[in-house]
């Protein structure tokens, strides 16, 4: 038998550096900076399509006759795919190259792009965009890990801070642009428009991007991947017919299997050599309360783009492009903020920033939640803008957090496990939602509000926007439950070494 591999951890997360192989030192600035724009494109144009077809949802509807309650599947199928294979594809980098990897992701995604845009039914276009997920999760797994790899711990808050930036232009460009395609082009464009920008970004990454980190042999987690996948898939559908139909028979059985299905997965992944999430990884003192953090931020945070814009849309009577615009400055002040606090995080270190940023987006959120029917709409900008701020505190840090505390040989695994933490709170982020917000008014015509397929008359819309208080309350709650497992982490010593074993032995592939 051979020996396991034995990490010794400081809980200042630095340990990383030491096994790393090398460091920006071994890499010229200007070669570094090309580096960095290459992996904030991979971020920006999968941040692009994940506001870019909310605007499309009702044409997409409406041309390919979807029914109203599968049409967000054109969404969920595309994030539930990446939280799937986010900590597959993260292993895939870690055997045959990190870059390679992400530089495959980008060539499926370009691919699904264009099959989406060719799209004649409802069966298609989720099958492509599922297609065009399996790209976003090789690129999205792989650019924490690629930016790990390419600098030292020490810079690391800096580089993260302007991959944020990357997200941030990326979720601007997708409402402007999908509000801009939907009122004057044809919605197909909302995917065509990928094309070209993926096939700039491959071919810059082709001459920029080089793989020197060392390879290290895994094995695929089919069955948990297979186990949670029908559970998650279980739980979503049921979550998801719920918002536009009364609780039957059939959605308590699609609950209760996806239920079952979740459990099975846990007791697979506790036989498994190599699971699904690596175990081992829990026991860095840091790393749970960082990937529970993410969890409950995304579960908490992701739902505000629809419950704004549904106020907006429903309460508010504004078009698609009209009601995205007035959330655009909030994306740019964030654009501009992240680069400062990864500045910040590299140091004084990750905790504060992250803890105060889930703060900031907590006072968003209440600013949120008193809402009316006749509040100016400046207001709606002025929240948007402190969110904003709060969020680009949160992810560059709390990535850092994450990446700083993992050994080096299982960055592309720890990445990946960072997003489908992250991925798991967006996918249920909607349904949550739409469920609160629908308790004075019917589900059927909260979800036709958030697709854009209808607007509320003014004697409707006092109590619907009472009903979107509670779900920005909620929302509250989750992003505070997120905040204090980021403040944990400051208990945990700093200095006491932890042996951490990472199963299986790993050794050098062929």
């Amino acid at each position: 038998m051979k020996p396991k591999r034995i990490f010794s951890k400081q809980t200042d997360g630095n340990s990383a550096e030491k096994h790393s192989g090398h460091t920006s030192s071994n890499v010229g600035t200007k070669h570094l900076g090309f580096a960095l724009a290459v992996v904030m494109t991979g971020v920006l144009i999968t941040a692009v399509d994940t506001t870019i077809v909310i605007l499309a949802l009702p044409e997409i509807e409406k041309n390919l006759h979807v029914a109203i309650a599968s049409v967000v599947w054109v969404v969920i199928g595309y994030l539930l795919i990446i939280t799937l294979l986010a900590t597959q594809v993260g292993k895939f980098g870690d055997m045959y190259g990190r870059v390679k990897m992400y530089e495959t992701g980008f060539i499926i995604f370009v691919i699904g792009s264009g099959l989406c845009a060719l799209s004649w039914n409802e069966s298609s276009i989720i099958i492509f965009r599922i297609l065009q997920g399996l790209g976003a999760a090789l690129v999205t797994a792989n650019s924490g890990a690629v930016i790990a790899d390419l600098f030292p711990p020490e810079k690391r808050g800096r580089a993260y801070g302007f991959n944020a930036v990357g997200w941030s232009l990326g979720a601007v460009l997708g409402i402007v642009l999908g509000g801009v395609i939907v009122t004057y082009f044809n919605w197909r464009w909302v995917f065509g428009i990928n094309i070209p920008i993926g096939i700039f970004a491959v071919v810059l990454a082709f001459k920029v991007l080089h793989d020197n980190s060392q390879r290290v042999s895994h094995k695929i987690d089919f069955f948990g991947m297979i186990t949670l996948g029908l559970g998650l898939f279980g739980i979503l559908w049921a979550s998801t017919q719920l918002t536009s139909r009364a609780l039957d028979a059939q959605i308590w059985g699609y609950f209760i299997g996806g239920v079952v299905m979740i459990i099975v997965f846990a007791l697979i992944e506790r036989g498994q050599k190599e699971p699904m999430l690596q175990l081992s990884l829990f026991k860095i003192p840091t790393m749970s309360p960082s990937l529970l953090a993410s969890l409950f931020q995304g579960l908490g945070n992701y739902a505000v783009l629809f419950l704004v814009i549904m106020y907006l849309q429903g309460a508010r009577g504004l078009s698609p492009i009209h009601a995205s615009l007035l959330l655009v400055p909030g994306y740019i002040f964030g654009g501009f903020v992240a680069p400062v606090i990864g500045r910040i995080v590299d140091k004084i270190g990750p905790i504060l920033p992250a803890t105060v940023g889930l703060g900031i987006q907590v006072v968003a959120l209440f600013i949120y939640a008193h809402l009316t029917d006749t509040t100016t709409l400046w207001v709606v900008v002025v929240a948007s803008i402190i969110n904003g701020i709060g969020g680009s505190s949160f992810f560059p840090a709390n990535t850092t957090a994450v990446m700083k505390a993992s050994p080096q040989e299982l960055f592309g695994i720890t990445s990946g496990a960072l997003r489908t933490f992250a991925n798991v709170g967006m996918v249920f982020s909607f349904s949550l939602a739409i469920l609160v917000a629908s308790k004075s008014i019917s589900r059927g015509l909260a979800f036709a509000i958030f697709v854009g397929s209808a607007n509320l008359h003014a004697k409707t819309a006092a109590a619907f926007t009472n009903g979107l208080h509670s779900a920005f309350y909620v929302s509250m709650a989750l992003l505070v439950v997120a905040a204090v497992l980021s403040a944990t982490r400051v208990l945990h010593g700093r200095h006491k070494t932890l042996q951490v074993n990472i199963e299986p032995e790993s050794e050098p592939a062929a």
